[in-house]
């Protein structure tokens, strides 16, 4: 067993549901200490989306000293390890993703791929051959090395001294409790929901070669993560929520901070890419459904009729897919016209995988 870890996690789980309740019974949360508590989260939670994720795992763009430095402080704030050691663990888990050596691998179950992995110390340990990058990196080594003293001054001092300016040690208390104790829980849970729910919940529009999967509701909790499908298919993008209307503050940060100069060289997936994949995994859905459909002799007419309907849709895809496949062969924008019309066709041919949708189309 790890058992620093886990009875860090266990106490602050049970200080959480127990002491932050008798604080507010007692005392009262105010305004202050609510702001405390949003201001830290949002804090602490983009310096592990934001860096830890798409920053230093995934190299999805270059942040400049200030940033660097901001999301290792309150990175280690969350208590979820040094950015070294994360980044390490989250490398292995895109390489290995639902196989052994995958850390939170979710075939273990969803408590271990929640947070049940923490709670055990492998032997031997992982090598941190895979980050040598971040080794290199003089800021990510001084974390890595006073790593406990970092997340405790800046995870529980910080909110105790702010809540202690505002009013005394009454304030001290609740902001150990508000904004440092329930803040790290709420953190945390929303980091072990994309490595257990988003393994479980959700569709798969880009591939199913893995058990990653989108969920909207999801990526309203934890900073636009939800959109896990894309990202494992599209890891170095540092979009997860690539359509206009998908909720990902995480990306419109990086974009802000783009604009005012502090992150260059942002890397994005070209639109014909995505949509290929989305056409990819349309045609798989509909050959699948082909599959299980009965022998054609033994087919009703209404069956018989989806039949050939699926059949003309999964033709029809394949003259797209040719389309997309030479565009990027050739390194050749579509105009966006032809996009649209394509991901509009994508819809339609997913419509036609219910049998009454599919005959009121054609």
């Amino acid at each position: 067993m790890n058992w620093p870890t886990t009875i860090f996690l266990i106490s602050t789980l049970i200080l959480t549901v127990t002491a932050t309740p008798a604080y507010a019974l007692f005392y009262g949360i105010d305004w202050y200490q609510w702001a405390l508590f949003l201001s830290l989260f949002l804090a602490t939670g983009l310096s592990i989306t934001l860096g830890y994720h798409r920053l230093f795992s995934h190299r999805s763009f270059q942040a400049k000293w200030p940033v660097r430095l901001f999301v290792l402080l309150f990175g280690a704030a969350s208590f979820e390890g040094s950015a070294i050691s994360w980044v390490s663990d989250h490398r292995y888990h895109h390489k290995h993703v639902d196989h052994d050596e995958d850390p939170y691998d979710i075939r273990k179950g969803f408590f271990y791929a929640h947070m049940g992995w923490l709670f055990v110390k492998l032997q031997p340990e992982r090598s941190l051959d895979n980050v040598r990058d971040l080794l290199s990196d003089p800021l990510c080594r001084w974390q890595h090395k006073f790593i406990v003293p970092v997340a405790f001054f800046v995870g529980f001092g910080l909110p105790t001294a702010l809540g202690a300016l505002h009013s005394g040690w009454i304030g001290a208390l609740g902001g150990f409790l508000v904004g440092g104790v329930a803040r790290v829980v709420a953190v945390q849970q929303m980091t072990f929901f994309i490595n257990s729910l988003c393994h479980l919940v959700g569709a798969q529009p880009y591939s199913s070669r893995c058990t990653a999967r989108d969920s909207w509701i999801m990526a309203l909790f934890t900073f636009g993560e939800g959109y896990h499908n894309f990202h494992h298919e599209f890891q170095h993008d540092y979009r997860n929520g690539v359509k206009p209307w998908q909720w990902d503050p995480t990306k419109w940060t990086i974009w802000l901070l783009h604009r005012i100069g502090l992150v260059t060289n942002l890397r994005r997936v070209p639109s014909e890419r995505i949509l290929l994949a989305e056409l990819v995994a349309a045609q798989h859905r509909i050959h699948s459904h082909l599959s299980r459909l009965p022998a054609r002799d033994s087919m009703g007419r209404l069956v018989a009729a989806w039949y050939e309907c699926l059949h003309q849709v999964a033709a029809s895809l394949s003259t797209y897919r040719e389309e997309l496949s030479a565009a990027l062969e050739e390194k050749k924008r579509l105009p966006q016209e032809a996009l649209l019309m394509i991901r509009r066709e994508i819809r339609l041919a997913l419509a036609h995988l219910k049998p009454g949708t599919s005959l009121m189309a054609s």
